[in-house]
């Protein structure tokens, strides 16, 4: 009996350890750093742990660039009203979030425009409802 408790405790302990390995926001993104991004969507990746999609817009000296935008899990967005067929590659977006720290075209997506509907990315900055 003491072995099966020490061995669930065991199993939990290991599930927290995984689930505090994925990278938190600060680590990766700069909360002081909000970006605005729009543009058509290139490509989306509907896929765990995160959902990324591919905006094309200009830089700030006009030339092409192509932005990975990281959303939350499947799942979460779910839970925010997405669906897997909200988004399409075509659609015209405006994105709200904040820039990768490493100066990579990435961000960590707030909100997302898609047409008249504003949906929330599931950020885990802690601002979606």
């Amino acid at each position: 009996m003491t072995k099966n408790i020490a061995a669930w405790l065991l199993g939990i302990v290991l599930i927290g350890t995984s689930v505090q390995a994925h990278h938190s926001f600060a680590a990766q993104f700069d909360p002081k750093k909000p970006f605005t991004i729009n543009g058509p969507v290139t490509k989306i990746e509907w896929t765990n742990p995160h959902i990324y999609f591919y905006v094309d817009t200009k830089d700030p000296t006009g030339s092409p660039a192509n932005w990975a935008v990281e959303m939350a899990n499947p799942l979460a967005l779910i839970r925010l009203g997405w669906t897997r067929n909200d988004m399409k590659v075509g659609d015209l977006v405006t994105v709200d979030g904040w820039l990768a720290r490493d100066g990579s075209k990435l961000m960590n997506a707030k909100t997302v425009m898609l047409g008249s509907k504003k949906l929330f990315a599931g950020t885990s900055q802690g601002t979606t409802p």
